[in-house]
């Protein structure tokens, strides 16, 4: 994957990160409590692929736990954090996700904070990645955001995503529900983490497709892919690598876009403020059949030149509002 993001041009528009997830891990420690890969996925050792990766001008991110165990059931962090902390730091880590599956202590505030700690006497950047929000109530999760935003530098705030549209449109609607609670709290350095990618599997037509980019940029969650490059359709690859929808992504002002109208099952419209002071506006229908959208101009004292990202040509000036015709099922304009 990593030759991939070099030779087919992902990294070139900024995808840099190669991290790998959960079971890389051997089944116990080794003598001095050491964590171990698995000799069999990793002969070499994790250094070596870190070298590997950083030698392609790639950053190397990894997956623990904060409990005794992974939820995959390899060793995990808790009693450990100081020495694995600086395990990774020895392996040339660049980002760390920290799940929090048992973990012992119901004190979640204080075993990633810990961790935290232990990851910055390191010396070493590290991308820090909590999975605290996902382990605790609605309630809970408004009430830590601000403080987590303190120590972890991205956080995973709800379900898993899988293969498929429904996932991804629940993932997305809960955003959009809870879009002021977590807009509040996502800023340069902070971001709330909708999870993965998953444009170029199976689970997503072209239109649901441009769907999923073109909210995860609104919303300015992280760009991390789950998919296998050596065997994804032109159309995905154009998706994922388009310019104009990473720049909103990536917009320096940092600030999280939100849903202005609709619900789920609805037609609905999202928008996110640029550094620039323009717009980025995203159109989505998530409805079983082709509608019409109407992005009311009132935000921008009604009258805007609109663009569309996704074909790349200015459509106009228009005042009062914009109607997007027959936006497919599933579909977005953005």
């Amino acid at each position: 994957m990593a030759d991939r993001l070099v030779a087919d041009g992902y990294s070139a528009v900024g995808y840099k990160y190669v991290d790998i997830d959960d079971c890389w891990l051997s089944k116990s420690r080794d003598s001095n409590g050491q964590l171990v890969a698995n000799p069999l996925a990793f002969p070499s050792g994790i250094k070596a692929l870190s070298d590997y990766i950083h030698a392609r001008g790639l950053l190397f991110g990894m997956y623990e736990d904060i409990g005794t165990y992974t939820c995959g059931g390899y060793p995990g962090s808790e009693g450990y954090f100081d020495m694995d902390a600086k395990t990774f730091a020895s392996w040339g880590v660049d980002a760390l996700k920290l799940d929090g599956c048992y973990y012992s202590d119901s004190n979640y505030q204080a075993g990633y904070t810990n961790f935290s700690v232990a990851l910055n006497k390191t010396g070493r950047p590290i991308m820090f990645s909590c999975s605290w929000p996902a382990y605790i109530s609605d309630d809970q999760r408004a009430l830590y955001y601000p403080y987590m935003a303190k120590i972890c530098n991205i956080w995973r705030n709800w379900d898993d995503i899988d293969d498929s549209y429904s996932s991804m449109a629940s993932i997305a609607n809960y955003w959009g529900s809870h879009s002021a609670v977590l807009a509040s709290v996502a800023k340069p350095g902070s971001f709330n983490d909708a999870d993965q990618l998953i444009i170029g599997n199976s689970g997503l037509n072209p239109d649901e497709s441009r769907t999923q980019m073109a909210i995860w940029s609104i919303i300015a969650s992280p760009l991390l892919m789950s998919n296998d490059l050596r065997n994804i359709p032109t159309w995905a690859k154009d998706i994922l690598q388009n310019k104009e929808v990473i720049a909103v992504n990536q917009d320096s002002l940092g600030r999280q876009g939100v849903r202005v109208s609709g619900s789920a099952g609805t037609v609905q419209v999202w928008t996110r403020l640029l550094a620039d002071s323009s717009y980025a506006v995203a159109l989505w229908n998530d409805t079983p059949n082709t509608s019409d959208i109407t992005l009311d101009l009132k935000f921008v004292s009604g009258c805007a030149a609109v663009r569309d990202l996704f074909n790349h040509n200015d459509l106009g000036v228009f005042k009062t509002s914009f109607t997007s015709s027959s936006v497919p099922s599933h579909g977005t304009v953005m």
